[in-house]
């Protein structure tokens, strides 16, 4: 006969000694996890003795991080001779409050944030100085080195967040053709449109606007937006200012999101349209009709522009049933307006890969290619200029002639700790800027996140 080891009364009493037990334990383990420069905290400066804990419990995220981004010329580039190394960063520092949890009102978030921007970029090395951009090897460099206000806004729900409305100062790639940023190069890297056109802008920069969304189904939701155009949010001195003195126009932006599971595995999928009233320079022709490079006259100022996009982020594969590993496609095409913006379309495909290795759960290594089209009236105009004055691409007076840049890039990103990632990438570009004259160009770049 089996003795009886616990007693009737012996047995609560034991069994709530070890569950206390172990849910001590499990607060000793988490509570460790969280110091600061664990491996597992999910902060660098940790949990603040449990007050980010416990703000994040009241609806309150208090967000600190940062972005540091090298890349240097191996070889090819408009000097050929000069192989540079070029370091970029940027803080983020803001704060996201669920005001549901906080105050009790349902629906609604605020949030404010700043950024800061600091050193050079090798594009100013490898590019023809003489031409217009259309991209960089360090998406985190672009915008002046200083401190901006990157967003102030509230947002409030209705009929269960059916209806969202948000207002206040954010990014247009905040909201519209977002794409995530997980390459160090421009190309790949957030809202495409905001790269090429210059009454939409990407972060750091902000502008006054609002957003209206309307979710179909749960997994379709329409939106469109109203956003401030003033070139002006691009000066250094304004970055922490909120006037609207220099106003130019109004962007307008629309899009349709659907948000299925495949398979049980998430997809995005965007298609938009924008349409501006900002005034905005031909790159062609005059306020006659006639090639301006050949007149002598002005270009001609178009009252407004318009464009395109289409974006889709799929997850095709899942590892053991963990759908937090796996292999994603991502793809995107943005068409700009030719008469008024050097780059008229753009295309790219990325595969991204989680959790290649079972030992290395985190990591995610990635591969993309992208192609960056000039306007072909923007070309027209420097062929035409180029035919007039006969300077060809050595001489003073030549005026770059754009043509297709192509990009290329693999990366692969370790997840070191829970707030520290390194991504060391090759990147290759055909036609930097789209000239055929400068040499095919290969650079070593390395991408370093934290989050404090």
């Amino acid at each position: 006969m089996v003795k009886r080891i616990f007693t009737a009364t012996a047995f609560p009493r034991t069994a709530g000694f070890m569950l206390t037990a172990l849910a001590a334990s499990l607060c000793s383990a988490a509570a460790n996890a969280d110091q600061a420069f664990a491996i597992d905290s999910r902060w660098m400066t940790g949990d603040w003795g449990g007050l980010r804990t416990e703000l994040l419990e009241q609806g309150i995220n208090i967000k600190l991080g940062y972005v540091g981004e090298s890349a240097s010329g191996l070889r090819g580039g408009y000097d050929r001779h000069n192989h540079a190394t070029r370091y970029s960063d940027q803080f983020n520092v803001g704060v996201e409050a669920d005001l549901e949890k906080a105050l009790g009102w349902q629906d609604a978030v605020f949030s404010i944030s700043f950024t800061n921007r600091n050193g050079k970029e090798l594009d100013e090395v490898i590019s023809d100085p003489r031409a217009k951009s259309f991209g960089a090897t360090q998406e985190i460099n672009g915008r002046g080195s200083v401190t901006r206000l990157g967003g102030l806004w509230l947002s409030k729900g209705w009929l269960d967040d059916r209806i969202n409305l948000k207002a206040g100062r954010f990014a247009v790639s905040d909201e519209f053709a977002v794409e995530d940023c997980v390459f160090q190069n421009l190309a790949f890297c957030g809202s495409q449109p905001g790269n090429y056109v210059d009454s939409i802008h990407n972060g750091p920069i902000s502008q006054w606007a609002a957003r209206l969304r309307y979710r179909i189904t749960p997994e379709v939701y329409a939106q469109v937006g109203a956003y401030n155009v003033n070139p002006s949010n691009l000066d250094n001195d304004n970055g922490l200012k909120l006037h609207v003195q220099g106003t130019t126009g109004t962007l307008v932006p629309v899009e349709l999101v659907w948000t299925p599971r495949v398979n049980q595995l998430p997809g995005e999928y965007r298609i938009g349209y924008y349409h501006s009233s900002a005034e905005a320079a031909d790159v062609y022709k005059d306020a006659h009709g006639q090639p301006a490079a050949l007149s002598g006259d002005d270009y001609r100022i178009n009252g407004s522009r318009h464009g395109s996009w289409i974006v889709a982020k799929q997850q095709l594969t899942s590892v053991n049933g963990d759908s937090s590993r796996g292999l994603s496609v991502v793809a995107s095409a943005t068409f700009m307006d030719r008469a008024s913006t050097p780059v008229d379309s753009y295309q790219k495909a990325a595969l991204l890969y989680k959790g290649l290795f079972d030992a290395r759960p985190a990591d995610t290594v990635g591969f993309g290619m992208a192609r960056v089209h000039g306007s072909s009236r923007f070309l027209r105009n420097a062929k035409t200029a180029n035919d007039l004055s006969g300077a060809t691409f050595n001489d003073a007076g030549y005026v770059p002639e754009q043509h297709t840049l192509y990009v290329a890039e693999l990366n692969y990103r370790a997840q070191l700790t829970g707030w520290l990632s390194v991504m060391p990438n090759l990147q290759f570009l055909k036609n930097p800027d789209g000239q055929r004259e400068v040499a095919n160009t290969w650079v070593a770049g390395v991408q370093v996140q934290s989050q404090f």
